[in-house]
């Protein structure tokens, strides 16, 4: 599963390729191709950094139910493949046009990876363990970051970069067509017994161990033969509160991460070392947002990071603007909370939904967070009324969204559920 890193380098190559404010003795030959690729039509490469947002968002929604109803190692292997022909497929756009429709596709089928891989990551894992494994696959999209920044300062013609990137895709997929299990939970809770004892020995196999011959007989776990979707969690009154509470919780994640990424300007350093730096970052929040989360619960934690990300926001107001290295200061330790609240968000809200509808359930919360990454350039636009205003916004969302996740229960060590109840 180490593949997720590759996953990075599709939602920032894009930056890299177009960022209009580099100094052209950088990149130069890129900026000329590019240029020649879009001719005067202002405003399409930012527009396509938009339109691959929206297929993120519209690939959590289908995907988090084709997951839940065909299995998430048919998920992975389908966003797998479609990652692969529509990311190879961009290098040879003869325009601007089909670049656009093939990075929403692209975005789609990124997203669907994510989140099935921790899914299924967490419906194999002892629950003392679940976080560790999540925490683990993230920190992979830090080594795709810190190896984007080496490969575009390398590549300076994009088409070969989104070559490059997207090529190996094809021996991921092999592989993962042999080796990739499905998820036993799961079968069990569609009825599929036999399908469910193959994969288990298949693992205890592979552990050295014995599979009991009566282990699935004494589970009694809900079958559901009936087909789920997402509209399936808002009849169901827990549910429904979980599903709002942790959409705001993954917006103003979003909101934050993205927001100070849009306004950390005082680095002073070219966009690959800017790159480096703040992937950088992210190895110490996961690895401090596990620690934590293991010993002070999902809970508090998640609500302490999204406090300490806006409280981030609001200080850098109180900074006088000719200070920039104080507010880049601020801004790192922002994304730093940012960064570890992301982290506890996808392993509280695969621990807080059933397995029949914890796909559907990561799928709604990763598209409120998609809906932030659209939302947060066209916050910063309301500087022009008072240079205030984004930052306010920036910091006082995750606030109000750490007060809210108070109202969650704790899940530190909890059995996952695996059907619904009615509470």
């Amino acid at each position: 599963m180490s593949y997720a890193s590759l996953l990075t380098l599709h939602f920032h190559e894009e930056s890299l390729q177009v960022q209009p404010r580099i100094a052209m003795s950088n990149f130069g030959q890129i900026l000329k191709e590019i240029g020649e690729f879009v001719c005067d039509k202002n405003g399409l490469i930012e527009a396509s950094q938009s339109i691959s947002m929206a297929g993120i968002l519209f690939g959590a929604l289908v995907y988090g139910t084709i997951s839940d109803r065909f299995g998430r190692r048919f998920a992975i292997l389908l966003a797998v493949f479609l990652l692969l022909v529509f990311g190879v497929g961009i290098a040879f756009s003869p325009n601007i046009y089909v670049y656009m429709v093939l990075k929403f596709f692209c975005g789609t089928s990124s997203v669907a990876m994510t989140m099935n891989l921790s899914v299924l990551a967490l419906e194999w894992t002892d629950p003392s363990k679940s976080a560790l494994c999540t925490v683990a696959i993230l920190t992979f999209f830090s080594i795709g970051l810190i190896s984007l920044s080496g490969i575009a300062y390398l590549i300076h013609n994009w088409r070969i970069l989104q070559l490059v990137l997207f090529s190996p895709l094809v021996i991921v997929f092999v592989a993962h067509c042999w080796f990739l299990p499905e998820s036993a939970r799961l079968l069990l809770t569609h009825g599929r017994k036999e399908e469910a004892r193959k994969e288990l020995q298949r693992a205890a196999r592979i552990n050295g161990r014995k599979l009991p011959e009566d282990l699935l007989d004494k589970i009694n776990m809900e079958s559901t033969p009936e087909k789920r979707n997402m509209f399936d969690i808002f009849k169901i009154p827990y549910l429904r509160k979980y599903t709002l509470i942790m959409g705001f919780n993954w917006f103003a994640a979003s909101l934050l991460f993205y927001g100070l990424s849009l306004n950390v300007g005082g680095f002073g350093l070219n966009i690959y070392l800017t790159q480096f730096i703040f992937a950088l970052v992210e190895f110490p929040a996961n690895i401090c947002g596990l620690t934590l989360i293991q010993h002070f619960g999902r809970r508090i934690c998640e609500a302490c990071f999204l406090f300490f990300g806006g409280a981030a926001c609001l200080v850098v107001l109180a900074v006088p603007r000719d200070l920039p290295v104080v507010v880049t200061v601020i801004a790192v330790v922002g994304k730093f909370s940012a960064t570890a609240s992301f982290t506890t968000a996808y392993v509280y809200a695969a621990e807080l939904y059933p397995t029949v509808l914890r796909q559907n359930g990561i799928g709604l919360n990763s598209m409120c967070a998609r809906v932030a990454g659209i939302l947060a350039p066209l916050i910063r636009l309301l500087e022009v009324y008072h240079y205030t205003i984004p930052m306010l916004i920036y910091g006082i969302v995750p606030i109000a969204a750490g007060g809210f996740c108070l109202l969650l229960p704790e899940t530190l060590n909890v059995e996952l559920q695996d059907h619904t109840e009615l509470k």
